[in-house]
């Protein structure tokens, strides 16, 4: 089984930055793409930002500029960069990891969510 643990959220006023950090441990042959995803109250779950294997990255419209995603393959770790925090950004962020966990076996997991507050 594939564990994922966010951390980094938290309460900032509009132009403040936070990271966020998603970390993935367990049965894991290796990590395909991992990205973040977030839902607003009442809205759907969308797509912040993912990053593949290659390093090849993927932002929202929304946040493109203010927020940047990396991530450590020794650790198993994905972030993101959040800058010029918006009350828009306001939402619960949650990680999402696509995981090959033996040579055929792959599976996609998420994280249990952070909040990021962002006031005016």
């Amino acid at each position: 089984q594939v564990q994922l643990v966010e951390s980094g959220g938290g309460l900032v006023q509009a132009g403040e930055s936070l990271t966020l950090s998603c970390a993935a441990s367990g049965r894991i042959f290796s990590i395909n793409t991992m990205g973040w995803y977030r839902q607003a109250p009442g809205k759907q779950r969308q797509l912040v930002a993912d990053i593949t294997s290659g390093d090849r990255t993927n932002y929202a419209d929304s946040v493109k500029g203010r927020f940047t995603i990396s991530r450590d393959n020794r650790k198993n770790t994905v972030y993101l960069q959040m800058n010029s925090l918006k009350p828009e950004d306001t939402a619960v962020y949650y990680c999402n990891t696509d995981v090959r966990t033996s040579i055929l076996g792959r599976g996609v997991y998420w994280g249990q969510g952070t909040q990021v507050t962002v006031s005016s």
